[in-house]
Order: C-alpha cells, then sequence, then structure tokens
C-alpha cells in the first residue's frame, strides 16, 4: 500500500471551518492500493509464440519434494514453503539460449521474506564461475505487495551483480501473469505479461559479464529472510505458511546443450516457426517493445545498480 497525502494549500482556513482533529485525519493519508490502474502498453504476445510443456515430465523436483504437486494431467504445478522446507524445480535439459516463460500465480495475504524465483543458473555444474539470469519476486511486509527483480551475472560474479527492481501494475496473487526471459547472443529480455521491462545487451558490456554457457531453468519458492523484504528488515512470518505458488503454461524453446554433440541442437517446435536465438524478430527489440518498456521503466522502476554509487564507484559500461 501507498500512502497519498491530500492536504490542501489552504489549511488554515479549513482548519478553521473542520477543526484540527479531522484536518490531522485527512491530511496524514488515504491508503490506496500499489496495483494502480494502468493503461498498459499494446505489445505482441511471444508467449503465444512457442509450445508449453508437460511441466511433470520436463522437470525433475531439486528440493523440497513433499511440498510440490503436480496438476491438471501435469500441466501445472504447485510450490511449498513451510518451516521446514521450501520447494523446487529443475529442468530435464539444458539451454544454450532460448525463450524461457512461466504463467505463475503468487501466494496470497502476508509474505515478507518469501521468495519466489524463475531462472536459468549452471551453478551445479560450474560452482566456481557459474552464470545466471534471474526473475526475482519478493514477498513484501503489506497484503499483496510483491516487487519483481531481475538480476544477471556470469562467471562467478555475484559479488557485482546487476540488479534492478520493479512494482507491479497488477495484483500478481489474484491470477496468472507471464513471467518471460530470452536469452541469444544479441541480448537478454526480461518480460512481464510481454512487456520488456530490461534489456542487457550483450555488445554493449564486457564479454565476461555475458552468460555464455548452458545452463538449466529453476523454478522455485525459499525463505530469503536474511535480504528478500527491506534488506533482511522483515523475515518469513510462518504463522502465515503454508505459502504456495502455482506455475503453469511454461514454454522452454531454444537451443538443447547435449555435452556428447560438438554442436548444440536448437528445438523449433514452434507453431510459429519462431525462432528465439537466431531469428530476426529477436536480435533486437521492435519499436514497439522498446516503447512498452520505456513506459515500464518510467513507471514502475524504482531501484537501477546503475544508479547506485556505493556499489559502482565507477558506472558500468552497459549503463552510460
Amino acid at each position: 500500500m501507498l500512502i497519498l497525502l491530500i492536504c490542501p494549500q489552504n489549511m488554515a482556513l479549513l482548519q478553521q471551518k473542520l477543526g484540527f482533529s479531522y484536518l490531522l485525519i485527512l491530511c496524514l493519508a488515504t491508503l490506496v492500493s500499489s496495483h494502480r490502474p494502468y493503461t498498459t502498453p499494446s505489445v505482441t504476445r511471444l508467449t503465444d509464440s512457442f509450445p508449453r510443456v508437460q511441466v511433470d515430465s520436463a522437470f525433475s523436483k531439486t528440493f523440497g519434494a513433499k511440498n510440490i504437486q503436480f496438476l491438471s494431467n501435469g500441466s501445472t504445478v504447485t510450490l511449498a514453503l513451510d518451516k521446514i522446507s521450501g520447494s523446487g524445480l529443475v529442468s530435464q535439459s539444458r539451454y544454450s539460449y532460448g525463450f524461457f516463460s512461466a504463467a505463475i500465480k503468487l501466494p496470497s495475504g502476508l509474505s515478507p521474506g518469501v521468495v519466489v524465483a524463475f531462472y536459468l543458473s549452471n551453478s551445479d555444474k560450474f560452482p566456481h564461475n557459474h552464470d545466471e539470469i534471474d526473475i526475482e519476486l519478493l514477498g513484501h511486509d503489506k497484503r499483496n505487495d510483491w516487487v519483481i527483480q531481475t538480476n544477471i551475472y556470469a562467471n562467478g560474479s555475484v559479488s557485482t551483480g546487476r540488479e534492478e527492481k520493479f512494482y507491479f501494475w497488477f495484483d500478481p496473487t489474484q491470477q496468472y501473469h507471464y513471467y518471460s526471459i530470452l536469452w541469444n547472443s544479441y541480448h537478454t529480455v526480461f518480460l512481464v505479461d510481454n512487456i520488456p521491462v530490461r534489456e542487457f545487451i550483450h555488445s554493449n558490456t564486457y564479454p565476461s559479464i555475458y552468460p555464455s554457457k548452458p545452463m538449466s531453468v529453476y523454478a522455485t519458492i525459499w525463505d530469503g529472510s536474511e535480504w528478500a523484504t527491506h534488506g533482511g528488515k522483515y523475515p518469513v512470518n510462518y504463522k502465515y505458511a503454508p505459502f504456495v505458488v502455482s506455475f503453469a503454461q511454461i514454454e522452454l524453446s531454444g537451443c538443447i546443450s547435449d555435452p556428447t554433440a560438438p554442436v548444440s541442437s536448437c528445438s523449433k517446435a514452434s507453431s510459429s516457426g519462431l525462432d528465439p536465438v537466431n531469428g530476426p524478430e529477436f536480435t533486437k527489440l521492435s519499436q514497439q517493445q522498446i516503447a512498452a518498456m520505456d513506459w515500464a521503466r518510467r513507471k514502475l522502476m524504482f531501484y537501477s545498480y546503475c544508479n547506485d554509487r556505493s556499489r559502482f564507484k565507477v558506472m558500468p559500461p552497459e549503463c552510460h
């Protein structure tokens, strides 16, 4: 929730007419939802272009098996966090670039410290120099007030993560919304409901900080009390557990990495025939997508590492 101040300019006159107590109540605030009724830009629906996978066959359980439940003949899965454990899935395949998306419905109610993540990583194979591309959905200390954090790094550069945070323009607990990652050799794009919120261009930064090694896709929920909500000020309150998140309509389209093959094979199982790795539609954003991303960043972004001089004394090259 946000506090909207509504004090009028002519307070003295109003105080005489209404009295101090009423004026104080009026001026203190009116609570309004942070999910304002924005009119969102029109964009191409990339999530309509690629096939959906059966979650139970495309993923395996990586932790918290008892808190994982497959539904709707394996097309949907719920992951839960309780006092004993979180839970998570990892894709059966590794990918060298592609389009990865999930429709996610977040836990309702109070959720400080809770982290829901849909991301790519190869930390299991490269523990000291792994790559990672993150969509992290961070619970908040006020009801339904989640935020989204994006991050990207390569070769184990976790101490120099490139985080950006955004408010939502909708309530992410009421229904499913799409969270997507487009990753190829040209750029990495983060999208929410098909609206690009961030683009990380390969040619604009050092090759050593652009993810390039094959990665698996993960879907998880876990306890991030130490950092997730206001820097760890508000830990998970297990009074409200279990926290249950639902994943559906998952899409995994890209180059499947085969360690026994000299060249990666690219999956082409797309009804539209679109290629997210080398297709011309995916090498750069369209003018429509650029305008939509500008809208999202102006209206909803509240933190960017590019503006954090306490962390980066010298602005990273991609921020110029």
